[in-house]
């Protein structure tokens, strides 16, 4: 009798199993044929800014949303190669895209979880999600990611994918790709990386926010203590070079791009013309566009200027602050900030701040550094009666608004760009070519992939008839 009722839960046992085995095997059967073409992958096309220079090869403007330069895998550095496959996925170059271990792990763990509390992913898998799937946290979607990574392993080298991710992934400071993300954490190219900056930035495609050594250095650390012991462990580098690594003091420094700042119009001018001829298209497809105007004659008009409009507006009433960014739903306001002033000019020693908090007869601030400076009322001068002043509306100093500096250190005062503007155009009499531009529209903001702004003034209808003359496309 006990034999029987075991062969019988046996048999039930098997039966379930072949069951089962029979159910992923329809599905794969049905899902596979529908699974999307991988000719974006096959044809990768990085989103690439548009780039603005003057007639001697400044950069005037840039336009996009991404900071990205594609860099060819063999160019990448060996210990950031080593580094990320350590940290992501340890078994890259012995899986077919999809590793059993890890995910045999996860899902025991996620069944004791009872929900779907964490993943496998491998590096072919964030490829596959990347470029073609959305990140919700399903097993319907991870079913079709583990397909799409074994179809992506069938069709492109190890090297083809590394290379994908390695210019594809986001890692934070508005940075995609570890070239990218070199040049914006440590101002450096990223084949000059050393081994504990290459393990830092190995870091980030987990999360980004959380393990931004900039906002959260204690965090980033821990991630990077995990990745240079699963290098050791896996024998890319030795102990002591680890130690070393975990010892070395590493320096951040923001990149910035350096733009000149007095031919902002023109740049604004010929991204306009761009987004009427190619649409969206106009900040990804990597345009560079050489204006005739001058560097030097662009200063000099826009001197002489901005000079003329500061003598007219000097002694006018603070008017309020330049703009606003909601900061109540964001997860982290330090890191949003930075992405935010990121997007704004320093123009004539004007510097971009935000207003992180407010108090009866001061305000702190954050810099486009990322320091963070508290100013007194007299700091505030002419603005500290706009502070918290609703009278004021939407143009009061509160929680988010961006004002103005100037100074440098701890000392800093609220400025203005003046009410008033104005124009000036200097044209080459023999060619008809614009050699320096300054027109009346604000020229303090990036306009990164907003819509063209109308045409609302003078100079701009006038100008606009031969802007064709004023750039050419290569």
């Amino acid at each position: 009798m006990i034999k029987k009722i075991i062969t019988t839960c046996i048999g039930l046992l098997l039966g379930l199993v072949l069951f089962g085995i029979g159910l992923i095997a329809i599905a794969i059967l049905v899902t596979y044929p529908k699974l999307p073409s991988l000719d974006t992958l096959q044809h990768y096309q990085p989103k690439m800014p548009l780039t603005v220079y003057s007639s001697d090869g400044e950069v005037i403007g840039l336009y996009g949303e991404e900071r990205r330069e594609f860099t060819r895998i063999e160019n990448f550095p060996k210990v950031l190669k080593d580094a990320v496959v350590a940290a992501e996925d340890k078994r890259f170059y012995e899986h077919w895209g999809v590793d059993v271990i890890g995910v045999a792990r996860a899902v025991v763990g996620n069944v004791v979880a009872g929900g779907v509390q964490s993943g496998a992913s491998t590096i072919t898998q964030q490829v596959a999600k990347n470029f073609y799937l959305s990140s919700e946290r399903t097993f319907t979607r991870k079913f079709n990611e583990a397909l799409l990574a074994y179809k992506i392993e069938q069709s492109l080298s190890k090297d083809q994918i590394l290379e994908l991710y390695f210019n594809q992934i986001y890692l934070g400071q508005r940075s995609y790709g570890f070239t990218s993300a070199a040049q914006i954490y440590f101002n450096k190219s990223v084949k000059d990386l050393s081994l504990a900056e290459a393990t830092m930035l190995a870091g980030l495609p987990k999360a980004p926010s959380a393990y931004n050594p900039i906002v959260n250095p204690e965090r980033a650390k821990i991630r990077q203590t995990y990745i240079l012991n699963n290098m050791a462990e896996e024998g890319m580098i030795t102990t002591q070079q680890r130690d070393k690594a975990l010892k070395e003091e590493l320096h951040y420094e923001r990149f910035v791009q350096k733009i000149d700042q007095n031919a902002l119009y023109v740049a604004e001018m010929v991204r306009q013309e761009l987004y009427e001829k190619y649409g969206e298209d106009a900040y990804t497809q990597g345009f560079k566009v050489y204006t005739t105007v001058s560097t030097d004659h662009q200063k000099a008009a826009t001197a002489a200027l901005r000079r003329t409009l500061r003598n007219f507006d000097r002694g006018s009433s603070y008017r309020g602050a330049e703009n606003f960014i909601d900061l109540s739903k964001v997860d982290d306001v330090e890191d949003a900030v930075s992405q935010h002033l990121s997007t704004l000019y320093t123009v004539d020693g004007m510097v971009p701040a935000v207003v992180l908090e407010t108090a009866k007869r001061s305000i702190q601030v954050q810099l486009p550094s990322g320091r963070k400076v508290t100013l007194n009322s007299n700091a505030l001068g002419f603005a500290a009666r706009a502070v918290e002043n609703k009278k004021m509306g939407d143009d009061r100093i509160r929680r988010g608004s961006i004002i103005r500096l100037k100074g440098s250190g701890d000392n800093w005062r609220v400025v203005q760009e003046p009410l008033l503007q104005g124009a000036l155009v200097s044209l080459d009499a023999k060619t008809g070519a614009v050699r320096a531009l300054v027109g009346a529209m604000t020229i303090t903001a990036k306009h990164s992939t907003e819509r063209p702004k109308p045409c609302v003034n003078r100079v701009q209808r006038l100008n606009h008839s031969y802007i064709r003359r004023l750039w050419q496309k290569v």
